[in-house]
């Protein structure tokens, strides 16, 4: 029998109290005692994709001229950025595809702020430290850059000589005044220097971005700022001044910061842009579709009355079969769902019908660890064990089959998830990883949950009449 029985048991209660707490739950508040302040704040709500609860649907097109040739490797690489930036975490269903040769559709299912989303994909996420001398411009002007022009070190500013008039063009320059072009910047370096990309507080909570840079980018930031103190180095993304800090000092360490009257969601927005690089291609926004989730609400309806169906069979089939410890099998499933469901919801898996497939596979694979032990034990009662002796034999004996059978699970899994990241098939991911954790799961209750369950009940009860208790 185990050692520490009740230990197991304890602990066994306290996980399920934990997950029954965040199953019932929409968000987990943790307040301090002392002042009534927040320490701890997640949303726990349920996260359905876009075949389930509807969502956004977004076209996208290479922003070319219609002879600009546009190669399949570019579009590829921009759809695995964009498939990085809306999804950083990896446990979201966005599905992001590239459809023909300059066209990319995106479903994001159950957007709460679609414009946030639609910002971060159209931006092309261009980031550049230019020189603009004395002149601190504005956050949110544009400026003009040499940035990508045939000129390796254009001045700065360098004003641009008036247009040539066109013969018979009119002329609505007033009388006096030079029509300019306005004044070209020097890029010293550009977003391709960075090395890491963060979201930081500064010392009045104020949100700002944290960046370092490679060895290369830190020794250009070093010799720039070296060269202009007093000078304004101003900050652009994507054409756009984000803040023009004066430089005050040498800056050796290759680390720095953005600043700005920034909120959270615009700081992250950014870091984000920045920490997944610049698009290979511009792209504008063809059209957007909000997904009613009509067909996805009967779908889920169908899926949870067969689920439940399923459960019941199948509940029937181990108390009828296994008796005893088929009670026991059935209790320990329960809680392997319960806990299952939490974790999905605490690490805010979308869940879809592939990945609700992926969980019901993972399902049968918490099945099979129990009907193996119960089958070993079965076969040390028939040969003359004491009930003591079959459990403890059943169990080690059924181990490495148990052991054996997860593993593989976890590792066809891991390579499901691989291809589904590397190929864009985020429905492949979505299925792998709910497997994979479920199957996880699944192992933790075989080990823990059920071989606890099972002995407990039989330090309390001890059945005269083995044939009946347990179907031998």
């Amino acid at each position: 029998m185990i050692r520490n029985l009740t230990n197991r048991v304890v602990i066994i209660a306290v996980v399920l109290l934990l997950a029954i707490w965040i199953d019932a739950s929409q968000s987990i508040t943790i307040l301090n005692p002392l002042d009534d302040s927040v320490l701890f704040q997640r949303s726990v709500s349920p996260r359905l994709g876009l075949d389930l609860q509807g969502g956004l649907q977004v076209l996208l097109e290479a922003d070319l001229p219609a002879g600009a040739s546009v190669t399949a490797d570019s579009m590829r690489i921009a759809r695995d950025i964009l498939e990085q930036r809306t999804n950083p975490q990896g446990g979201s269903e966005n599905l992001i595809t590239v459809a023909g040769e300059r066209r990319i559709v995106g479903e994001f299912p159950g957007l709460e702020d679609a414009q946030s989303v639609l910002n971060i994909i159209t931006q092309a996420g261009l980031l550049e430290f230019v020189d603009t001398g004395d002149y601190s411009p504005d956050a949110g002007l544009t400026l003009v850059t040499d940035f990508g022009e045939a000129a390796e070190e254009p001045t700065a500013p360098t004003p641009a000589a008036p247009p040539t008039p066109t013969p018979g063009a009119e002329t609505t320059t007033p009388a006096g005044e030079a029509a300019a072009e306005p004044p070209t910047f020097h890029t010293v370096m550009t977003g391709q220097d960075l090395a890491s990309v963060s979201v930081a507080t500064d010392d009045l909570g104020g949100y700002q971005i944290s960046f370092s840079l490679t060895s290369d980018g830190a020794s250009i930031f070093a010799d720039h700022t070296a060269a202009n103190v007093g000078k304004y180095l101003t900050i652009l993304l994507d054409k756009q001044v984000v803040s023009s800090p004066r430089i005050q000092s040498e800056i050796p360490s290759g680390e720095g910061t953005i600043t700005g009257n920034f909120t959270f969601e615009y700081a992250n927005e950014v870091a984000q842009l920045l920490r997944y690089g610049s698009l290979p291609v511009p792209l504008k926004i063809v059209e957007t579709r909000i997904v009613g989730p009509t067909l996805g609400e009967e779908s889920l309806r169908r899926s949870l009355l067969a689920g439940a169906v399923g459960l019941a069979i199948v509940a029937s089939f181990m108390i009828i079969y296994y008796r005893l410890p088929g009670v026991v099998a059935v209790i320990s499933l329960l809680v392997y769902g319960l806990i299952a469901f939490a974790v999905f919801k605490y690490f805010r898996f979308t869940l879809t019908l592939p990945s609700i497939a992926g969980f019901m596979l993972s399902t049968g694979a918490a099945l099979d660890a129990n009907i193996l032990v119960f089958e070993r034990l079965k076969e040390e009662l028939r040969e003359g064990k004491t009930l003591v002796q079959a459990v403890d034999q059943g169990w080690s004996r059924a181990w490495p089959s148990i052991r054996d059978s997860n593993l593989a699970a976890m590792i066809t899994s891991a390579i499901l998830f691989w291809f589904g990241r590397s190929f864009g098939a985020t429905i492949v991911k979505g299925f792998a990883l709910t497997l994979g954790f479920g199957v996880a799961i699944s192992l933790f209750t075989a080990i823990l949950v059920t071989r606890t369950l099972l002995s407990f009940t039989l330090s309390r009860f001890r059945p005269a009449r083995l044939e009946f208790w347990f179907g031998i």
